[in-house]
């Protein structure tokens, strides 16, 4: 075997994997069941697809995909701590609320 034969085989088995991780993040996505479950997803996913392009940029040999891949990955670290702190902020008004009930039913 190649070296060139074993860099498309190592490829060809890095997309495969790839492509079951997004699969994965996709179905967690959808079931849940809670909010910070589907955000850790959502970057799961991001970090999928920026594997995505390193693979690409291996597989046609052009350096365009990791530029995509780092705006991506900066992209999706801001979309991550966005999401987390309005999760974050959900929590907190939800336990507020909690407690305002409480309160008005001892009174």
């Amino acid at each position: 075997m190649t070296g060139a034969e074993f860099l498309e085989l190592s490829v060809g088995a890095g997309f495969a994997m790839v492509f079951g991780a997004v699969l994965m993040a996709v179905v967690r996505l959808a079931r849940g069941p809670s909010l910070p479950d589907r955000v850790v997803a959502l970057d799961l996913m991001t970090v999928a697809i920026v594997a995505f392009c390193g693979l690409m940029a291996i597989a046609v040999r052009d350096t365009a995909f990791l530029d995509v891949a780092l705006v991506l990955a900066l992209v999706g670290f801001l979309a991550t701590v966005a999401l987390s702190r309005f999760a974050e902020r959900a929590r907190l008004r939800r336990e507020r609320d909690e407690k305002g009930e409480e309160g008005e039913a001892r009174d």
